[in-house]
């Protein structure tokens, strides 16, 4: 294997990385939000059932909903990662790379959804 080969696998290895610590945070996004819709629920009964002279409302509960969806979205990108790095290893010993921008493409726009219905959901 040629130096060419090995700088072109190592380049296709950090990037899987990169998408790997992406679908991570991803991942975490979601456990949080997730997380802080139980700690919103907690604090209303908690504050409901106080000797305080208001009632607390908590939000539409999107936040679970959001946070799933979330973490789906990582398991996905993690998984789709895999797919792009073992697709880019066998171009590259095939001498036949050919971007696919497929992968980007939704990521992007799965990305993009989430955060507007992180947007709306937090709009004051």
């Amino acid at each position: 294997m040629s130096n060419k080969y090995s700088s072109d696998h190592m380049a296709n290895e950090r990037t899987f990385l990169a998408w790997i610590r992406t679908s991570i945070g991803i991942i975490a996004l979601g456990f949080v939000v997730e997380k802080f819709a139980l700690f919103v629920k907690q604090m209303g009964f908690i504050l409901n059932n106080s000797n305080l002279d208001f009632q607390f409302t908590p939000s539409k509960g999107y936040s679970t909903i959001i946070g799933f969806l979330l973490v789906i979205l990582g398991i996905v990108t993690s998984a789709m990662a895999f797919i792009k790095f073992r697709l880019t290893a066998k171009q590259i010993e095939n001498d036949n790379y050919r971007p696919f921008y497929l992968f980007d493409l939704i990521l992007t726009v799965a990305v993009l959804i989430a955060g507007i219905m992180l947007a709306v959901y937090l709009k004051p």
